[in-house]
Parts: C-alpha cells; structure tokens; sequence
C-alpha cells in the first residue's frame, strides 16, 4: 500500500494507505457502501460487513463503494462461512484493500490474500488470539475490550490492549469505547497504531439506520445498554429494550423456537438453501465450541439486528450498542467527525508534550 501524509502518521497509516488512524468497523445492516465510502473519502478506512449480504449482493456493493470514493476500504468476511473462499476470490479480483474477520481466517487463506496485496486484519478478544494469527501472517490485529458490542467477553480495553501490545509485533488497532479525539491520543499513548469505532459512526449522517432509532441511542445514558445471552447465545452488547427484557427473562425454549422461526425467515430473505445454513451451523459450532442451543439461537442475530437498524422497529428488534451509547449526543457527517477526532487528538498530544518540554530539568553547569 502507499503511504499517506496526515497529522497522525502511524502504522496503520502506511499499512493500509488512508490518511488518518481511524477504522470504521463492519457492523451487519449498517455498514453500507453509503457509511464506508464516505468514511474511506474523510480518510479513515471504511469496512463493508458482508455476514449479512449474499454474494450477489457483496458484489453490488463493492462496486457501489468503488463508484463512491477512490481511497482504500476494506471487507469484513466471516471467515467460517461456506463461500468464504469465493468471497476472498472477489476481494482480490475486485482489488479490495482490506480483509477484515470476526473470526480467524485459516492460515492457506490468509497467505492467499497476502499474496495477492491484501491487507488481513483479524478481530481478536485475547493476547493468545493475537499471537496466533500474527503467527499465521495476520498483517495487524483489531483488539475489541468488552466496552464494544462485540463476542470479545468482557475484559476492559483499558487491560486488554496493553497485554496485546506486549504479545504481538505487528500494529494493533484499539477497538471498544473509542468516540473522540482523546481517545485516540490516549490509545496512541498505549502504542496502538490507531482506533476502531463502531457505534459512533453508526451515529452518523451517512449512517443508513433509520433517523428514528439513532435518536433512541442518543436519548440513552451510560448504563442504559446490557449484555445478553439470549440474542444469540454468546455475550452480546445491547441497547436495554423492552425485547431485551422480555428475552432476559424468557425460557430456553420459546428462544430456541424463536431461533428457528428467524433461521427460517433469514433463509427466504437471502435465498440460502437449509443445507449451506447447516453447513455454516457446523462450521460456526467447530470454529467457536458452541452448544447445538447457541448454534441455533445464532439464527436470531441477523434477524432482530435487521428489525431494528433497518425496519427501524425497535419493538420487534435488537440494537446492537457499544458503552460510548450513553456519551454520544450528534449526529455528525463521517468528515466532521473524522476531523474533529484528529484535530483534538493532536492537540491533546501537543498539549502533553509541551508539558514535558515545560518540566524537563536543564543540566547545571559543571
């Protein structure tokens, strides 16, 4: 990738080739061609969530995303999905500049991309997760802290970076609670090459959640989002609805029959076929050690996340929310937002080491 100047130069900068160290993550059903070109054209790297498109539909937006902004951006692929090789074979024939994985890719498939010009850049919960992907070529690594909305468990990005840091050599992205420009001077500080954010460019202009239900996240306070189980088996950040309670509080079996009930209406809104879901169900359960129960219930996810950042029904779906729900009060457009996070990242690192220039000791004279 070629280099790119800006006020904040890190590793991330010169791997990847955008202008500032500012990732915008590939959340399902929000993270469109509208939310990643206008992210890549502010600078930062815009990543497509393709989990919940066909492949048909990942191409159209590709090629959307491509027609919107000449800059790099990337695609977040499930690594244990049935066509992830397809899907990877379309990354590089379409010269997309990122893979980004929920989940590890298999090493032949990382080396595939890497051959190819492709920058890999997995998502990992744990130190161990880290060292080995960047073992099997990973090119850096997104480390989510349980502040995130993401299956990362629940150690706080504040402990979970650092131990990244000291484990791995290849540069790290810092994910989980990140909304401003003193965030990022402060993962800086750490030694991360930059900072992902998930809920605060959902809370976007280009955003294409529906008006409504971004002012239900910016009416919500810090401790208005919980993690649940029972979305989809596995810890899960959301917005505390009235669903969300109601799901809490409901017995292992009307979820399970739910699940099937959203595994089906998935299978009619994708055109998947019953065996290519069963093959990505035994897949995900090898993949992630899950229950047959958590297998199924995995049906929920992309169905209540649709209901609610789609249709906009926040009484029949699920909103997916970071911590920083319950700090963030604009809507700004993905450049004001980029800016204003650079602008005070770099003053407050002007501001630091002015303050060391101010406190260091002038050797006497001998």
């Amino acid at each position: 990738m070629s280099e790119r100047s800006g006020p904040l130069r890190t590793a991330l900068t010169e791997l990847v080739g955008v202008e500032h160290p500012i990732v915008q993550t590939g959340m399902g059903w929000v993270a469109g061609p509208s939310l990643v070109s206008a992210t890549a054209n502010a600078g930062g790297l815009g990543i497509l969530a393709s989990a919940t498109m066909t492949f048909a539909e990942l191409e159209a937006a590709i090629a959307k995303t491509k027609a919107q902004t000449t800059k790099p951006f990337g695609v977040n692929i499930r690594a244990d999905a049935s066509d992830a090789p397809e899907r990877i074979d379309l990354l590089i024939r379409e010269k997309v500049a990122v893979a980004s994985f929920a989940l590890a890719p298999k090493q032949d498939l990382i080396a595939k991309l890497k051959d190819a010009g492709v920058v890999v850049i997995p998502s990992i919960g744990a130190a161990k997760h880290a060292v080995k992907v960047a073992s099997w070529g990973a090119d850096a690594v997104i480390v989510q802290g349980g502040e995130g909305g993401g299956h990362t468990g629940p150690v706080a990005t504040t402990l979970l970076l650092p131990s990244v840091l000291d484990a791995v050599d290849i540069p790290v992205v810092a994910a989980g609670g990140f909304f401003d420009g003193r965030g990022l001077a402060a993962a800086l500080a750490y030694g991360a090459a930059g900072i992902a954010m998930g809920t605060r460019f959902l809370l976007t202009q280009e955003s294409t959640v529906p008006d409504a239900v971004k002012q239900e996240y910016l009416a919500r306070q810090l401790q208005d989002t919980v993690v649940s189980l029972k979305v989809d088996g596995m810890p899960h950040r959301v917005l505390n609805t009235e669903l969300v309670q109601r799901l809490e509080h409901s017995g292992r079996w009307r979820g399970l029959a739910a699940a099937v009930s959203n595994a089906a209406k998935f299978k009619g809104m994708t055109g998947m076929k019953w065996s290519t879901m069963v093959r990505d169900g035994l897949a995900m359960r090898k993949a992630k050690d899950l229950s047959w129960s958590q297998v199924v219930m995995a049906a929920n996810t992309p169905m209540l996340l649709r209901a609610g950042l789609v249709e906009g029904n926040t009484h029949a779906g699920v909103l997916a929310a970071g911590q920083v729900t319950g700090i963030i009060d604009d809507l700004p457009t993905c450049k004001e937002l980029i800016d204003r996070i650079i602008t005070d990242a770099v003053a407050r690192i002007e501001a630091i080491a002015a303050l060391t220039e101010h406190h260091k000791v002038t050797p006497s004279a001998p």
